[in-house]
């Protein structure tokens, strides 16, 4: 056996048996919770924040931690519902006069007891974990559940601002405690996305509506501009009837053509003459006309420049 100078072995050196359930210390289990950050492990210092499900974390930790969502970095899972910062609480706590902070030399020969950095401002509790406490949705202050339970009202003690009964959320509740306050987060997010998509509805329906009015609205009345129309009929001297034939006059000059060309262009409502029908006027243009032949004593003797006619 390997027992060597005469010892003897006892039962427990030859013998394993089940292995003891390590229980953890819950004065280390309290100070974790309530003086270290729970995403990056530091201890809290202000800004503190909470988010919907009571837990303390550090405002930079998390704003790093929203910055860079790699799954890659230690105790992201105890975050992973903050999707934004508007799903955390800046916690308006009130400091312990008491606590004295770095500045006291402690030695490693005696206990020290960890004094908190935050009392309740009611009752004075000290916010160590032995006592729960409370932090209110709207407005961020922290108080004891025992001021809360002593001093009922619906109006916060420190700034004054109204709250409801859902609005306490505990802070570092249980297990079963911290589910209900999922189920409550998970509802209160969906109805807040439901909301939103009716607001937009309302908004698109809106829009429609006044589309539609502006389109159905009437013009300009004719009565109102009688006038200016009659005055601006008899100055035009262009019909706009379709049996009328448009008057042009019979000498054209490439000034007259240009200008005509440009108030055609500017005035697309103008309607121009059937082509079908073809009026003097337009066929006095060409050579072929009657008018454009001339009679032997307006025309010229014929002059040929060759050299036989010289």
């Amino acid at each position: 056996m390997g027992c060597d100078g005469g010892t003897i072995p006892k039962r427990h050196e030859l013998v394993k048996g089940p292995k003891k359930v390590e229980k953890v210390d819950k004065n280390a289990e309290l100070v974790a919770r309530w003086y270290y950050c729970t995403l990056s492990q530091e201890k809290l210092k202000k800004p503190i924040v909470s988010c919907e499900l009571g837990r303390l974390y550090n405002k930079d930790a998390i704003i790093e931690f929203l910055l860079d969502k790699s799954p890659d970095k230690p105790h992201a899972d105890t975050a992973a519902h903050i999707k934004s910062i508007k799903n955390i609480i800046e916690l308006n706590l009130s400091d312990n006069p008491v606590w004295t902070g770095n500045k006291g030399n402690t030695k490693g020969d005696k206990y020290d007891d960890q004094c908190a950095q935050f009392i309740c401002p009611v009752v004075g509790l000290e916010m160590n974990g032995k006592h729960r406490f409370c932090v209110l949705r709207q407005c961020g202050c922290v108080f004891s559940e025992r001021a809360l339970k002593e001093i009922k009202t619906d109006v916060c003690h420190k700034c004054g601002a109204g709250f409801q009964a859902e609005d306490l959320i505990p802070l570092n509740s249980d297990k079963d405690e911290v589910e209900e306050l999922r189920k409550k987060m998970e509802d209160r997010r969906l109805k807040a996305k439901m909301e939103k998509k009716s607001k937009k509805s309302k908004a698109a329906v809106s829009a429609v509506s006044i589309g539609e009015t502006t389109e159905g609205a009437p013009g300009p009345s004719n009565a109102t501009n009688g006038n200016k129309n009659d005055s601006k009929d008899k100055a035009s001297s262009v019909p706009n009837d379709k049996s009328t034939t448009l008057i042009v006059p019979c000498f054209h000059t490439a000034e007259s053509r240009a200008s005509e060309k440009s108030s055609a262009s500017s005035s697309p409502a103008t309607k121009r003459p059937n082509p079908d029908v073809k009026s003097e006027t337009y066929k006095s243009i060409f050579t072929s006309h009657s008018s454009a032949k001339r009679t032997k004593d307006q025309s010229s003797n014929w002059v040929t420049h060759t050299a036989y006619y010289f």
